[in-house]
């Protein structure tokens, strides 16, 4: 496919969206960055910081880079309702013909914000920041290679082997998001999902130097969950295999017992092969109607109609307003 760079007469106002969590010794840091890294070398932006719950000093430490940068523009959603919801909500509120996705963690360098935000203005609709490596733990990157692999085979070939989380939308794809009224899945695979021109921009993922990561265990088992659920058949065709290769391996063993018993003359084993049988097949069963549970509840999560998220408080200085939902 062709790529046609983007006139010069065209906008481009770049949002910087951050999902903050916990962040409070970090977001100072970050802005400082951004400051020195991109938002010096732009022409328009804002920057659009999500408070996705935090118990901790990261909104009052906001509202002090707010009153420093009037681009800087605060919301703050009632409870933690996750990083998708997070994202999506400044998403919606953001202005920019681009949005970029900046973690506040200070794992990646900001700099990569200005070459994606260039690849953007070559006319594609989305650059991805696909890790090269990692300067993590082996757990870490043992686990984070693993679902990527899952991802690739079972769910989108387009997903880089390093993964992303770093992510430049065009204002069309924008509009596709804010479309998509799904919950409990995962933003990046409805990114791939979309379909858009798409350039991957490759960096190495730094330690963490500051702060404490989040990220739980928990979390990490909801998104395999979710990415499973929501983009893969691979659920519910694994209950079909099962179910067949229950079937005709349960077939298989009859025939095999009654030639025993009418031709050699064995007799057929008693409780022992039937106790085995049976907690076999209630634990897959049982498997199953976990499987199918799952998809159930996922549907009457849905036709709740909740909103992904809700905000308690928008901040812009510029405006000097500030809105309060209950």
């Amino acid at each position: 496919m062709s790529m046609c760079a983007r006139s010069m007469s065209t906008m481009s106002k770049l949002s910087i969206i951050v999902p903050v969590y916990y962040n409070e010794e970090t977001l100072e840091l970050l802005y400082a960055d951004l400051k020195e890294k991109v938002i010096k070398k732009i022409d328009e932006y804002e920057i659009v910081m999500v408070d996705d719950g935090s118990e901790d000093h990261s909104w009052f430490i906001m509202m002090n880079i707010a009153k420093m940068d009037p681009n800087v523009k605060l919301i703050k959603l009632s409870r933690n309702f996750g990083s998708h919801a997070a994202i999506l909500a400044g998403l919606e509120r953001c202005t920019g013909n681009c949005a970029v996705i900046k973690a506040a963690d200070l794992q990646e360098d900001s700099e990569l914000l200005l070459e994606m935000y260039e690849s953007w203005k070559k006319g594609n609709n989305v650059v991805l920041a696909a890790r090269k490596d990692r300067e993590e733990g082996k757990t870490q990157q043992f686990f984070a290679t693993l679902y990527y692999k899952m991802v690739r085979k079972f769910i989108s070939a387009k997903m880089p082997e390093g993964g992303f989380d770093i992510f430049l939308i065009d204002r069309k794809v924008i509009e596709v998001l804010k479309l998509l009224d799904e919950k409990n899945s995962a933003i990046t695979l409805q990114v791939l999902w979309s379909g858009f021109q798409t350039d991957v921009i490759y960096y190495v993922r730094r330690e963490r130097k500051v702060g404490k990561s989040r990220w739980t265990i928990a979390k990490k088992i909801k998104l395999v969950i979710d990415s499973l659920l929501g983009f893969s058949y691979l659920p519910i065709r694994f209950m079909t295999a099962v179910g067949s290769v229950c079937f005709f391996g349960s077939l298989v063993w009859s025939v095999v017992l009654f030639i025993q018993k009418l031709v050699i003359g064995i007799p057929i084993q008693g409780w022992t092969t039937l106790m085995i049988m049976l907690l076999l097949t209630s634990g897959l069963i049982m498997l199953m109607l976990g499987i199918l549970g799952e998809y159930i509840w996922r549907c009457l999560d849905a036709s709740r109609k909740r909103p992904p998220y809700i905000i308690e408080r928008e901040l812009h200085i510029e405006d000097e307003r500030e809105n309060k939902y209950f």
